[in-house]
């Protein structure tokens, strides 16, 4: 199994951000490594949608925990390659702002060698994609207050 997990705390609202989770439509604006993101029905545990990562062919996944406000996970399986890539993305509203972590878990037979490969584009990939998603919910803040 490969593992990787990054928190930012940002002054944005976690409404705010989950607007954005749940709206797959913004994922492309908050996270430059998407290139386009579906969802074949709600955004709701068990409902499936696809993924393509830059340069790489589309994805499926299946959303297998949603909380409203606090965060979802999603899997993407990889039979051919022997391996399943799940992301967990959740917020904590605190006294400093809400926290923001996402952590990305490959695992299965071939998760060993797989891993760090597939995995070292995905850690360098994951903080930029949080710091995308708090500065596009801040704007979106400021537009509502403006």
């Amino acid at each position: 199994m490969w593992e990787f997990e990054h928190t930012v705390t940002t002054k944005a609202k976690a409404a705010t951000i989950w607007a954005l989770y749940s709206d797959i439509s913004t994922w492309t604006e908050w996270d430059r490594g998407i290139e386009e993101a579906s969802l074949d029905g709600p955004f709701a545990v068990g409902t499936q949608g696809y993924l393509k990562p830059e340069g790489q062919e589309r994805l499926p996944f299946e959303l297998t925990e949603v909380e409203p406000l606090r965060g979802f996970s999603d899997l993407t399986r990889i039979p051919g390659a022997g391996i399943e890539i799940r992301f967990s993305h959740r917020l904590e509203e605190g006294p400093a702002g809400t926290q923001v972590k996402h952590k990305v878990t490959i695992s299965g037979p071939n998760a060993e060698t797989l891993g760090p490969e597939i995995g070292a584009g995905m850690a360098e990939g994951i903080p930029h994609t949080i710091e995308g998603l708090a500065a596009l919910a801040l704007r979106k803040e400021g537009q509502l207050a403006g």
